[in-house]
């Protein structure tokens, strides 16, 4: 728990941690931003599942655990509040449940950027406490000196305490036109912020580095939610209204915080920095002079990883030769090079990208392209995770498609059926608890059943260890619309 300065320190109870004054008592609340899709990091990153999502940088942990478990270091202990996408909340909290951790899940039934996103959580956060403190984190950066970074987030905390909204400036290390900037009035303290300056071309960057008082803008921010909230109602009335709106009318939803859709629509579109911190007379910046990354594009990857001998980062099965300089990731099968340099090759089950590590930010052009033709590789994986675990397509054809659906323990598909499809099922590894019309059955391993077109049905593991199936499905229609459903546990018929 962490505590204040001179401050007498109780102990927390199960639900929050708490720090204490004489006169008020303050929470401190992790407030996580897992909006986005990460594009740029396509074809690992994709809108169904984005890069907050992915284990980049660890094999053992995603990037939103990795901020989760930051935030756990920096004595941050309260149970976070996390804001994201409706289509990732299974995603989301799957992860969060693998950590142990308990968390406010509310969901955007539309991106709206950061300002709304972060009054969402304001409003929330007061209802544990009128005076709490959040301390907003986008979920997607990466950040390893946990001194640096507990060291500058008690110096936000200091001025939050003041009713300041602080927010992260990082030491530039090199002259980055990618990043926005924040200029202080004075250099190497906590300072009032200056001004917000736009991304640089690279003249201007290198003005910026030698200035000193220039910092790259980080996206974190300390402030009471209630200053945060006063500032918005009065500098962004719009906003304010439709966000107090969407929270006045919401309601739970199984884990989640589910908000009036309606109202929330109404919500301008803003980022913090253009709907508050470019405006407020309470800006101020703490410089922060540890490591720091958001990932943008492979080319960021490729600079945070380790290096070999011949300066490449080789993830998954690869062999190089006479090869320097470049990243390769391969998901699914061996991938090889020879003679090349200064490449990004990213290889999944469904898609390879080769591009030129400085020309890494053009992958999103490739995203647009697709979209723009209608295909799906930008929306989904060959492997689809979903509430009860997860399949993936290994063959299709005009009238038929082939899928391994695995089944966690314990969990059920929803009681459905299907206009257009009939589907055999095949057991290859534990248990399967089917239901086809009034009859149930029990399927072990070799086992198989067939489920005729428009007969309602069920699938469930009841054993202890991950259930594996093969499903064969043919008819005249296969999408994955054709699912009427009846009775569902995660809230989707």
């Amino acid at each position: 728990m962490r505590v204040a300065h001179g401050v007498r320190s109780y102990k927390p109870n199960d639900i929050l941690a708490k720090i204490f004054s004489e006169e008020t008592r303050t929470v401190i609340i992790p407030v996580l931003l897992a909006g986005g899709v990460g594009s740029r990091l396509w074809p690992v990153s994709r809108e169904l599942f984005p890069k907050q999502c992915i284990n980049l940088t660890r094999p053992d942990r995603s990037l939103v655990q990795q901020t989760v478990e930051r935030a756990q270091k920096a004595k941050l202990s309260a149970d976070p509040i996390l804001v994201c996408n409706d289509e990732h909340r299974f995603l989301i909290a799957q992860q969060l449940a693998d950590l142990g951790v308990r968390s406010d899940i509310i969901l955007e039934p539309e991106g709206r950027n950061t300002a709304p996103a972060i009054a969402l959580a304001a409003f929330q956060a007061i209802e544990r406490d009128p005076e709490a403190t959040l301390v907003v984190l986008p979920a997607d950066h990466v950040i390893e000196n946990i001194d640096a970074f507990t060291e500058a987030m008690d110096k936000a905390i200091a001025g939050a305490a003041e009713d300041k909204l602080v927010t992260f400036g990082v030491k530039p290390s090199y002259p980055e036109t990618g990043y926005g900037y924040i200029e202080a009035e004075q250099i190497g303290s906590v300072s009032p912020v200056k001004a917000f300056r736009e991304k640089p071309d690279l003249e201007t960057a290198k003005r910026y580095v030698a200035a000193g008082n220039y910092y790259w803008n980080s996206g974190m921010f300390v402030f009471k939610a209630r200053v945060y909230l006063d500032e918005l109602k009065q500098r962004q009335p719009a906003i304010y209204k439709a966000v107090e709106q969407a929270m006045a009318n919401k309601y739970a939803d199984l884990d989640f915080v589910r908000v009036d859709a309606e109202a929330f629509a109404q919500s301008p579109s803003d980022s913090i920095d253009y709907a508050i911190m470019e405006h407020t007379d309470r800006a101020l910046v703490v410089p922060y002079d540890g490591d720091w990354n958001d990932i943008g594009a492979w080319s960021a990857l490729y600079d945070l990883s380790e290096k070999d001998a011949d300066d490449n980062v080789l993830q998954g099965d690869v062999m190089s030769l006479d090869s320097t300089g470049n990243l390769v990731r391969a998901e699914h099968r061996l991938v090889a090079t020879v003679g090349v340099q200064d490449l990004a090759i990213i290889e999944t089950d469904d898609a390879v990208v080769v591009i030129p590590r400085e020309r890494a930010q053009d992958v999103k052009h490739i995203v647009n392209r697709i979209k723009e033709q209608g295909r799906s590789e930008h929306h989904v994986h060959a492997t689809v995770h979903r509430p009860w675990g997860s399949y993936k397509t290994i063959n299709a054809g005009p009238r038929h498609q082939v899928k391994r659906i695995t089944v966690k323990p314990g969990e059920k598909l929803s009681v459905q059926m299907h206009h257009h499809r009939a589907e055999h099922w095949v057991v290859v590894h534990g248990t399967a608890n089917v239901t086809i019309g009034e009859k149930t059955q029990l399927l072990s391993e070799n086992e198989s059943i067939y489920i005729p077109i428009g007969t309602v049905h069920a699938l469930e593991n009841p054993g202890k260890i991950p259930l594996e199936l093969i499903e064969v499905q043919t008819g005249t229609y296969l999408g994955e619309d054709d699912i009427v459903r009846f009775t569902d546990r995660y809230g989707r018929s």
